[in-house]
């Protein structure tokens, strides 16, 4: 499999794309349907009105090289939105499916006594993302700090009634993860 290495400014822009579809789209001026969704062309007009110099291949480029793939463009192309991580009013429509056995979690050791606590709760987020393996997970948590993965004993949980959600892009979430399924830490 070829793989796409985003340039800086490709990575500045898939920023300000998750800044503005998951989080703040009126900062640009930009309407988010209620499933997340914005026509591209109305994306790449409000972002030109705030001085982004953007074309639709760029985007297109960004979304292609995203990892995870935080970005999806409808089968029609007129329309792109994130795949998860939103903070705004959004409904997703995430199949509701079966954990694998384990999930990891990626998060930053200065986040571990809240954790421990608490375990692991979705904040100001829809859900607490999970990868099902843990160099993505690494990967994950290496944004935050000096990274931890966490071992998630996701079927128990789904056993014992809580749901799991599986994305098109491959990430699973729940919405909270007890401590007592938090089965090891890895680093």
């Amino acid at each position: 499999m070829l793989r796409l290495v985003m340039s800086s400014f490709e990575n500045q822009l898939s920023r300000f794309l998750s800044l503005v579809l998951r989080h703040d789209p009126s900062s640009i001026g930009l309407q988010l349907d209620e499933n997340g969704w914005a026509r591209l062309a109305d994306l790449i007009a409000c972002m030109k009105k705030h001085g982004k110099r953007v074309d639709q291949a760029m985007i297109l480029r960004v979304v292609e090289t995203s990892d995870p793939q935080r970005f999806r463009v409808s089968d029609d192309g007129v329309s792109i939105r994130a795949n998860q991580g939103h903070s705004i009013a959004i409904e997703l429509k995430l199949e509701k499916m079966a954990p694998p056995q384990w999930l990891y979690h990626g998060t930053a050791v200065k986040s571990m006594p809240a954790i421990v606590r608490e375990g692991l709760r979705k904040q100001s987020r829809h859900h607490v993302p999970l990868s099902v393996d843990r160099a993505s997970a690494k990967k994950a948590g290496a944004r935050h700090g000096k990274p931890v993965v966490l071992e998630i004993a996701a079927q128990l949980m789904a056993q014992h009634g809580y749901p799991f959600y599986h994305a098109d892009n491959g990430v699973w979430f729940t919405d909270h993860v007890p401590p007592d399924y938090l089965n090891q830490r890895f680093t």
